[in-house]
């Protein structure tokens, strides 16, 4: 008896051999594109509910955006349909259609845990030590929180994280993590201080390179000896204006999930390098060496490689700021509607250290492209959100693309961008389906 698996595996093992047993589909070897018999397009047609007027545009191995999403959640107390991951460190990640605030509330913010949150209890967070030392640090001390708010000057900034692997299920052959589709992403609103005034306080001695973090999670071991992460970003990234020690988040205490009573927040590169449960900074005078710093951990080769490759370590470099990437999150995906009426369509789109210059939209499979509205951020490191109003020719199966350019010249792949062994930095184009009915 053949056993069953299902359409998402299924594509993780081969997007090609995929296509070919579920919609008997084959594709020009050249254009990588469309279908060369009519058997495999009524059968994907029948899936899809309608006919897809522009399937002869649609990339070969890649799964109907109808079916690529899940809307499968779980509770966890403050959170709302967030669909999970791990719960063993708890994962999750938000559907597309839950991050269309402005400013993404915290029952919506992804999480993205290494290991288990300390037990500490909201009364305690005022007495909450922070240790700052390190080989570069002149003044090694601690700071209650309390003084953090009394001794330094408050700063609000709305600013974006996003997990390094990120869109991470889309690669192939399959990289191993926690396997998110497009929603380890969010922009709340964070208050704390510059981490910079607190460096300046402590000293920073001449021969600093890099500024690092160790928090209060236990390892999944019990190992007390153990860290579950404790990663870092060069000096000139923490000495920026939007680099924040927070305690705060859209206005109120954060939540325990997201860090606290106190956390690192370093917007633009991967949200691992913002240290939840902050406990201690270490000013380095090297390149940190903490855990998930080393190996495959948030790095990419450093040069191309096919997908596959076993890439040695040597070869691997630390990640830095985020690619170009751009969401869609009005309408939901798989939405039925009036060809007699105009659709608007919106989301947000952010460049890590960059800022975004044009959002795009497409309706047959990236052929041709419409310019959207594009706001300006409302400080750096925010996103931005974009916004226009499509037609449909007639009726059928649609897919809408999203694509950014940020302000460096760097735009979103349509399709999968270069593989590597962790599956980091996935930006292809964010695509959604709408069946267009009268």
């Amino acid at each position: 008896m053949m056993k069953k698996i299902g359409i998402h595996k299924l594509y993780s093992q081969n997007p090609i051999e995929a296509d070919r047993l579920l919609w008997d589909r084959e594709t020009d070897p050249v254009s990588r594109r469309g279908f060369l018999g009519n058997v495999g397009l009524i059968s994907m047609s029948t899936v899809l509910g309608g006919a897809i007027p522009f399937a002869k545009y649609m990339p070969q191995g890649l799964i109907p955006a109808a079916l690529a999403q899940s809307d499968t959640s779980f509770e966890i107390p403050g959170k709302e349909g967030l669909v999970i991951l791990n719960d063993r460190p708890i994962n999750a990640e938000t559907p597309a259609h839950l991050l269309d605030d402005n400013i993404t509330p915290a029952k919506h913010l992804f999480i993205r845990n290494n290991g288990i949150p300390p037990d500490i209890l909201e009364s305690d967070y005022e007495s909450w030590e922070l240790q700052i030392e390190g080989e570069s640090c002149s003044r090694p001390q601690k700071i209650q929180l309390k003084d953090l708010k009394t001794q330094f000057k408050h700063h609000t900034y709305q600013l974006q994280i996003e997990c390094g692997g990120n869109g991470r299920s889309e690669f192939y052959p399959p990289a191993r993590g926690n396997q998110w589709t497009t929603g380890a992403v969010g922009c709340p609103k964070w208050t704390g201080v510059r981490l910079l005034d607190v460096l300046n306080y402590v000293g920073i001695k001449n021969d600093a390179v890099y500024v690092a973090y160790e928090g209060a999670d236990k390892h999944l071991s019990g190992d007390p000896s153990k860290r579950p992460i404790s990663r870092g970003v060069p000096l000139r990234k923490a000495l920026e204006q939007e680099s924040l020690i927070a305690w705060s988040m859209n206005g109120e205490s954060l939540p325990l999930l997201h860090g606290a009573p106190l956390r690192m927040v370093c917007s633009g590169w991967p949200a691992s390098v913002s240290g939840k449960w902050l406990a201690k900074i270490l000013i380095r005078d090297r390149v940190h060496d903490g855990e998930k710093m080393g190996g495959k951990s948030y790095r990419v080769p450093c040069n191309p490689v096919a997908p596959g490759t076993d890439v040695d370590d040597a070869n691997m470099c630390i990640i830095e700021s985020m690619p170009v990437k751009s969401l869609i999150t009005f309408p939901k995906s798989g939405i039925n509607y009036n060809i007699n009426k105009h659709m608007e369509v919106r989301g947000h789109a952010w460049a890590g250290d960059a800022s975004v210059k044009d959002v795009y939209l497409s309706i047959n499979f990236g052929v041709t492209w419409q310019r959207t509205i594009l706001k300006k951020p409302v400080n750096r490191l925010a996103w931005q959100h974009w916004s226009l109003s499509i037609d449909f020719p007639k009726e059928g199966y649609y897919e809408i693309w999203a694509r950014a350019e940020d302000n460096n010249g760097q735009s979103q792949p349509v399709v999968l961008p270069g593989w590597n062994p962790r599956g980091y930095l996935n930006n292809a184009c964010h695509r959604i389906a709408v069946n267009i009915q009268t």
